[in-house]
């Protein structure tokens, strides 16, 4: 019997394997915080429900490969019906230098706030800032031949990164291009400026001048008749009365 035929090795011609990025699984809900809701909601706004549809079915599969978080944009390799998944962009205005100062004002009125931040959450009266109000916005962009705005690919990441902001509230913080440490920075800037350190104790501190009262002798607030009786009693005559009333008088004045 003649030994079995060996077939032919294809090793030298295959080369390496690219090994694919671990799809990303998601929860069956998207938006389960006030932070991920309010993104969710700007989105909805955005795309028509049949790509949002889709994108929500793509996130839930672990279309998703990768997602990165950056100031300003989201990106991610979304697996569609090609070989090689798609590249998307998910790009969101990041905040200006005047807002910043509005949130660092607004967590120094409120007593709590930093703390709360430190400790990875964002105090809701900071929505006014960091959720965008319109969907200029927000701009897509993804590899894939569909001319949706947003395509499900792009959706799919939308929808993934509102639930990273779930896991991680200060995901949104960096989205939108603000930094932990430069709010804790301009709060305790703020609160170092408002300290004088060389004048500690006020010793070189102008103070208003006392306000001029003006004089009136505690005797003229007494019953007259009362205390000339009491001198009366301690054998003073109408005169000697008369001339302790002016004494009283003078002593009073003596004394401001």
């Amino acid at each position: 019997m003649s030994p079995r035929a060996k077939g032919p090795d294809f090793g030298e011609y295959t080369g390496p394997r690219k090994r694919a990025a671990a799809p990303l699984r998601s929860r069956p809900a998207f938006g389960r915080t006030f932070w991920g809701k309010a993104f969710v909601r700007v989105i909805e706004e955005i795309g028509d429900k049949p790509r949002l549809a889709r994108g929500r079915t793509y996130a839930r599969t672990g279309r998703v490969l990768a997602l990165d978080v950056e100031p300003g944009v989201v990106t991610a390799e979304v697996q569609g019906s090609q070989l090689q998944p798609f590249v998307c962009t998910l790009t969101v205005d990041t905040l200006d230098e005047t807002d910043r100062e509005d949130m660092v004002v607004k967590i120094r009125r409120v007593p709590g706030s930093l703390a709360a931040l430190v400790s990875g959450e964002i105090p809701d009266m900071l929505a006014a800032q960091l959720i965008p109000d319109s969907p200029a916005a927000f701009s897509f962009d993804c590899t894939c031949p569909d001319i949706g705005w947003p395509c499900k690919h792009a959706a799919a990441v939308a929808f993934l990164t509102a639930e990273r902001i779930d896991s991680d509230p200060l995901t949104l913080l960096r989205l939108r291009g603000v930094e932990l440490d430069d709010l804790i920075g301009g709060v305790e800037k703020e609160d170092t400026a408002a300290l004088d350190v060389e004048n500690w104790f006020g010793d070189s501190s102008l103070l208003p001048a006392l306000p001029r009262v003006p004089f009136r002798a505690a005797v003229d607030d007494l019953d007259v008749r009362t205390l000339r009786s009491a001198l009366a009693s301690a054998g003073l005559g109408l005169a000697e009365q008369n001339l302790a009333l002016e004494e009283l008088h003078a002593l009073y004045r003596r004394l401001t």
